[in-house]
């Protein structure tokens, strides 16, 4: 057949391509694979291969891949922050090994995103950008830096355990422009310690927090916080009463001037804007005497007529001023409830709600006037002609203010992860302490005293004229109300807001006890009303995202 002994070279090519493996690979003497090759299907055309890539020696699992200068930056307590951060010449601190990982130690170093770690204590926090490597519980006695040679590596780990603050963050969005936004940080061979209470809020303790966006597997390490601190109690209201009301003025006495108006109010202005403000006295008149005026604030729902003035006299006498109604005290307020928060400080939780300031006392009403003429009296023709005019009422008492509630407990968080982060645990403890119990609500304030009304003036002499009335007392301002306890502290191993999370094998979670919540100022200790929540408590917990909060 015409063309057939022309096709058999390229014949025999595609079987002899076909007979070689397609992956050739080198080993070395101690049987670690130094080179592989991949060649091209089409080489047998082309007659080309694609060069071999080049060997990444950096690669590996941490408990076994060899620490090399050029794979990362090492650090131990024995070091100087002055040095290049090699093997032979560590640097001291995890941050600026950490900084040298993620720039590169010179400017015209690729970054070599991982830092090797000697077994030991590092009194620090730390910040690490996601795609940076941690690779503690290194061997460097004698220049190994092994994971497998540092006494069983989890045994004698890196130890993160600041005095202070919240030891070990893995930034998100900060670093993205660094690692890239799936870029992951490998922590391995670390044993985090928070200690107590040594979050921002100083009673928390959280041990790692995943910022929005960052990315982390977590292995063969421990993630250790401690106790939360009890929550601050309230601020009590003042130990002294609220403003006293005012005492009101007198009215003028018969016979003593031309226009005998009713005795002007008095008004006792509140810190909270309300007045409390007594009756005009009613005017004295010569055949009947004027009306005194209410006092305020009248109570919406007034049946016994509380604070109304009194009337003038006519045929009968004037009547006097009614005292004020007291103003209203409130209760308890209620006890936190809810489940907190959670940002980039660690967790927030609820305080009690605050007591709230009790009503203002009523002013006392005016009281009535009285008349110069009857039957048998009238002022003498030398002097004025006008009747005793109503003493004014007396102003109420402001009401006291109210406590302040009780904070909350602080948390015990072993890792808090925010929106949009990824978790890997291998083989990790996560341990969470105790939280604090919630803390007591403040005691309100007693509202302050209302006071006398004026009195009214007298009639003239001993003709048997009328005097006019006095002003009603004021009425005593209302007891500001008690606050309530604030919530206790979380106790939580993974707190988290969405889910995206994998507990691989040799995973364990520990918790600890929630906190209480606080009891409501003044109360009993078997007192329920006001009284805080429990904290949050699971061994993971899911918290709502910001825009799940309450508005």
């Amino acid at each position: 057949m015409p063309g057939t002994e022309g096709m058999r070279p390229r014949e025999d090519q595609r079987a002899l391509a076909a007979a070689v493996a397609v992956v050739v690979c080198a080993w070395g003497a101690s049987s670690t694979l130094i080179a592989c090759t991949s060649y091209r299907d089409d080489c047998w055309e082309v007659m080309e291969c694609a060069p071999a890539p080049e060997p990444n020696l950096c690669d590996g699992d941490p408990a076994t891949t060899m620490a090399l200068d050029e794979c990362g930056v090492f650090v131990s307590e024995q070091g100087d922050d002055n040095s290049p951060g090699t093997k032979d010449a560590p640097v001291k601190t995890l941050q600026h090994a950490i900084g040298l990982a993620a720039h590169g130690r010179s400017h015209d170093e690729e970054p070599t995103r991982r830092v090797y770690a000697c077994g030991g204590e590092f009194t620090e926090t730390i910040s690490v950008p996601s795609g940076v490597d941690l690779w503690g519980g290194r061997r460097c006695d004698g220049g190994d830096w092994s994971y497998e040679g540092s006494f069983e590596g989890p045994d004698h780990p890196t130890i993160i355990a600041p005095p202070g603050g919240i030891p070990l963050r893995i930034l998100g969005e900060e670093g993205a422009a660094l690692a890239g936004n799936d870029a992951t940080s490998v922590i391995a061979g670390v044993r985090v310690v928070a200690a107590d209470a040594s979050a921002r809020d100083g009673k928390s303790s959280i041990g790692m927090i995943l910022s929005t966006g960052a990315r982390a597997s977590v292995r063969e390490s421990v993630i250790l916080a401690g106790d939360g601190k009890d929550g601050e109690p309230g601020k009590d209201a003042d130990t002294e009463r609220a403003p006293d009301g005012l005492v009101g003025n007198d009215g003028v006495d018969a016979c003593t001037t031309d226009a005998a108006v009713g005795a002007l109010p008095v008004a006792n202005m509140c810190d909270d804007g309300i007045e409390s403000t007594g009756g005009y006295g009613g005017d004295g008149g010569l055949d009947g005497g004027g009306d005194g005026t209410r006092g305020q604030p009248e109570p919406a729902d007034n049946p016994e007529g509380k604070g109304l003035g009194g009337t003038g006299a006519n045929s009968m006498r004037c009547e006097d001023g009614r005292d004020g109604a007291e103003g209203a005290d409130r209760g308890r307020g209620g006890g936190a409830a809810g489940e907190g928060y959670l940002n980039i400080d660690g967790w927030i939780g609820v305080r009690g709600e605050d007591g709230k300031k009790g009503g203002a006392g009523q002013g006392g009403g005016g009281g009535g006037g009285s008349k110069s003429r009857g039957p048998m009296y009238a002022c003498p023709t030398s002097r004025p002609q006008r009747g005793a005019a109503g003493g004014s009422g007396g102003s109420g008492g402001c009401g006291g203010d109210g406590g302040r509630g009780g904070g909350y407990g602080g948390a015990s968080i072993a890792i808090v992860a925010l929106e949009d982060t990824k978790l890997e645990l291998v083989a990790t403890l996560v341990v969470a302490g105790n939280g604090g119990r919630g803390g007591v609500g403040g005691t309100g304030q007693l509202g302050g005293m209302g006071q006398p009304g004026g009195q009214g003036g007298l009639g003239y002499g001993t003709t048997g004229m009328w005097k006019a009335c006095d002003g009603g007392d004021g009425g005593t301002g209302g007891r500001g109300g008690d606050a309530g306890g604030g919530l206790g502290g979380a106790s939580v191993g993974i707190a988290y807001v969405v889910p995206n999370l994998a507990l691989l094998p040799g995973t364990t979670i520990k918790i600890g006890n929630a906190g209480e919540g606080g009891p409501a100022g003044n109360a009993s200790l078997d007192d329920e009303v006001g009284k805080g929540r429990f904290g949050p408590l699971g061994p993971i917990y899911r918290f709502g995202a910001a825009n799940e909060l309450p508005r």
